[in-house]
């Protein structure tokens, strides 16, 4: 019955674009903007190109004699594992990689699906981030919120070599400069003696065997920035400097929805937003034995949602991808400009130094033993 009450009748993605209302407004989508008047066969080849990720049934237990579906409390756990898809797409694939039924795609493609499938030893697999909760003082089987998402992710990606993501998550509405650059930076090789301890650690973290070779300098940066704008409903101070982030190049969307349901927010086409969401349950999906995956069911090819801003629940989180230093120091000069600009009530503070009263900034590291389920 529970399961029941969570399927949804999968519709057919000719059908989709049909709900969108004949407007001349641009609709944005991660950093892109389509016109529904000229290119909607673009956006809907953007919008489906989108790893998805919804509950799912018949997968091995977790912790051996947990749950065997997260249907009804896993929400926001898929919401974190889209952002994150979405990032370590930009990261191998690039922003403008598009997904198509059928189509042969590259070896990279198939890695970062397996990073995700229902299974304990997949690194971000919901096996390990309702195991990694725990420490988050969320028993499995319970929701989460963003920034215990966030958290979550943030432990998870030290365990990563592969992909090699420095995971920063704000603190009291705050992004520190200082303390991104301090964790992304890893020295180039041939550096003083000084560092090459720490250039060891972090060169073999940074590392990536297939593609990348040698570090050469800087962690891709998934920025996440937990907030909340307003107290029962968002304040509508805040919903232009919101729509603005779905603009920067570097938008990874945002985590959010209403409370106990969850939806991976991608994008707006007025004050409404487009959401992608994950109350749908399907079958476990394996990998096959090329490793490959059958991925028909990890593409959302259904209506996307929308729903009106002033509808968002106040609790949030955004998410941000910097692939190369040069990435973040642009989407600093965009936050001043388009976010900071305002003096009335600012979404978040970007600083350029560590607050003198926070406690001092220590880049995370992997954990020399590591916790049940990591």
């Amino acid at each position: 019955s529970v399961l029941s009450r969570y399927e949804n009748q999968i519709t057919i993605l000719s059908d989709y674009l049909e709900e969108f209302p004949e407007t001349d407004e641009p609709v944005w989508i991660l950093g892109r903007h389509h016109h529904l008047n000229t290119d909607k066969s673009k956006l809907l080849l953007d919008i489906s190109a989108r790893l998805w990720f919804t509950y799912r049934r018949k997968f091995s237990p977790i912790g051996g004699t947990g749950p065997s579906s997260d249907a009804g409390w896993g929400c926001m756990l898929r919401c974190g594992q889209m952002m994150l898809a979405q990032a370590l797409i930009c990261r191998h694939l690039g922003r403008d990689w598009q997904w198509e039924k059928h189509k042969k795609q590259p070896e990279e493609y198939h890695r970062i699906l397996r990073c995700f499938l229902d299974r304990k030893d997949c690194c971000y697999s919901i096996h390990q981030m309702a195991q990694m909760g725990v420490g988050e003082g969320k028993s499995i089987g319970e929701w989460f919120g963003p920034n215990t998402v966030a958290q979550v992710l943030k432990k998870l990606a030290l365990f990563d070599e592969w992909n090699s993501l420095a995971v920063y998550v704000s603190m009291d509405n705050t992004v520190v400069i200082e303390d991104i650059k301090k964790m992304c930076w890893c020295p180039p090789q041939g550096s003083s003696a000084a560092h090459s301890s720490a250039h060891l650690h972090r060169s073999a973290l940074g590392r990536n065997k297939n593609t990348a070779g040698f570090c050469t300098g800087w962690k891709p940066l998934l920025l996440i920035i937990p907030l909340r704008l307003g107290i029962n409903h968002i304040n509508p101070v805040y919903i232009d400097a919101f729509k603005e982030c779905f603009k920067m190049p570097q938008s990874l969307g945002a985590l959010g929805g209403k409370p106990n349901n969850a939806y991976y927010f991608i994008g707006f086409l007025g004050n409404e937003l487009i959401y992608l969401d994950p109350h749908t349950t399907q079958s476990f999906v394996d990998s096959e034995e090329n490793g490959t995956v059958d991925d028909q069911s990890f593409h959302c090819q259904q209506a996307p949602h929308r729903m009106k801003i002033m509808n968002l629940d106040p609790s949030v989180a955004l998410g941000f991808f910097c692939k190369e230093e040069c990435d973040f120091d642009n989407w600093c000069s965009l936050v001043q400009k388009e976010i900071l600009k305002q003096q009335s009530l600012r979404m978040f503070e970007l600083v350029q130094k560590h607050p003198p009263h926070w406690p001092p900034f220590i880049p995370p590291t992997k954990p020399e033993v590591t916790t049940t389920g990591a």
